[in-house]
């Protein structure tokens, strides 16, 4: 496998899959986050740094009409081309005779985009021929697209079998891996994952796998009322998966048996109905009066998790503590996002992964005072669950 450290792409045109699936505003189509394009910077500069040229590759949304206006990369364009520094050519095809005509006379440090590679509905299906029409637009293939490594897509699986010699990884995805393994693989200890979200049912899988792998588990979000409940906790109207109480109890059972330290919120901030302005009150988790539900955890939990958190040399989070969209609701979720930078500060490795986690280290402005935020949340869940994702695999062969 090659590295994009050592690679001479000198001369050489790139095919880079990027992750530019990103927010814009539903009138104005301007962009509403442009993290996931200023993550792939550093990977595009290099390339065009040592001689190389770019051709750009990515989706934009779920388009199911084919060529629609609003999911156009025309869109992301200009920004693309202010972020970069250059000017972004743009291709309205992503594999017409036109796009390729581009490509073939991109010249060294020149930059150019396709159009949204879902317009064609190949790309999903993995088709062999539409990948081998893009494959056409360079010498070198670049995948650097965390947040879809777990599709085995056209531009971002197959796509690579047409480049057997010249195929690697860019810096984004590099981190990625890097990250994941420092998690899972790590010599220092105390390891603590914060597991948080709605569902127990959607994090049984990497909660096991994590069982192997920390000291602390805390557990958040609307998943811990289901946890309380198996115990035999009153828990009045709060979210839980009757399903899954057996399976909660297993998880007890197991995390001591590995001496692990399975952490469930002692209080809880419970509300009347589900509602930023509700009626609200805190109580101990297991003794929710009945009509109200737990819609984010209490001080002294915050108080304990920040605790275990501040004495951690590793930390992962993925799933936010509670309904933090609501102000009334997100003091549990800011005190283990505080307690996460404090931890870095001191010399833990932090990685905060999954839509809902990134989204609250963003909405509390911590980002760029943790060690890594993760661009994928469906992949980096796939890789830490220990599933090879396909994206990954193609590079590696």
């Amino acid at each position: 496998m090659q590295s994009i450290q050592t690679y001479d792409f000198s001369g050489k045109r790139t095919l880079i899959r990027v992750d530019f699936n990103v927010p814009l505003d539903k009138e104005t189509l301007k962009i509403a986050d442009d993290t996931r394009i200023r993550a792939a910077v550093p990977t595009i500069k290099h390339i065009l740094e040592s001689g190389g040229s770019v051709v750009v590759v990515s989706h934009l949304g779920r388009p199911k009409l084919g060529n629609e206006p609003q999911f156009s990369l025309k869109n992301i364009v200009a920004h693309t081309s202010k972020i970069l520094g250059t000017e972004v050519k743009f291709a309205g095809d992503c594999i017409g005779e036109e796009a390729l005509k581009m490509s073939a006379n991109l010249k060294p440090g020149e930059v150019m985009m396709l159009e949204n590679v879902r317009y064609y509905k190949h790309e999903t299906a993995g088709t062999i021929s539409f990948a081998e029409k893009l494959s056409k637009h360079a010498d070198v293939y670049v995948n650097d697209a965390f947040g879809t490594a777990h599709r085995a897509h056209a531009s971002t699986t197959v796509v690579a079998k047409f480049f057997p010699n010249d195929k690697m990884f860019g810096f984004l995805i590099e981190r990625e891996i890097v990250a994941v393994d420092q998690v899972l693989n790590s010599n220092l200890k105390p390891v603590t994952a914060i597991v948080g979200g709605a569902k127990v049912s959607s994090k049984i899988t990497i909660i096991e796998r994590l069982l192997n792998n920390v000291d602390n588990l805390i557990v958040g979000g609307g998943m811990a009322y289901t946890f309380v409940k198996a115990s035999g906790g009153n828990v009045g109207n709060s979210l839980v998966e009757d399903d899954y109480l057996e399976t909660a109890n297993k998880i007890k059972t197991a995390a001591k048996a590995k001496g692990v330290n399975l952490f469930i919120p002692i209080d809880t901030v419970v509300a009347d109905k589900f509602d930023n302005d509700a009626n609200r009150e805190q109580v101990l988790i297991d003794q929710i009066p009945n009509g109200w539900m737990g819609l984010d955890v209490g001080e002294k939990t915050s108080l304990e998790c920040a605790d275990i958190i501040k004495n951690s040399k590793v930390v992962l989070w993925n799933g936010p503590m509670g309904v933090f969209e609501m102000e009334n609701f997100q003091a549990g979720t800011a005190a283990v996002a505080n307690a996460i930078v404090e931890a870095t500060a001191e010399g833990a490795f932090s990685l905060i992964g999954g839509g809902d986690s990134v989204a609250a280290i963003n909405k509390f402005n911590l980002g760029d005072q943790v060690s890594h935020v993760s661009t994928g949340g469906g992949a980096m869940l796939e890789y830490l669950e220990g599933k090879e994702l396909p994206g990954i695999q193609a590079i590696k062969g």
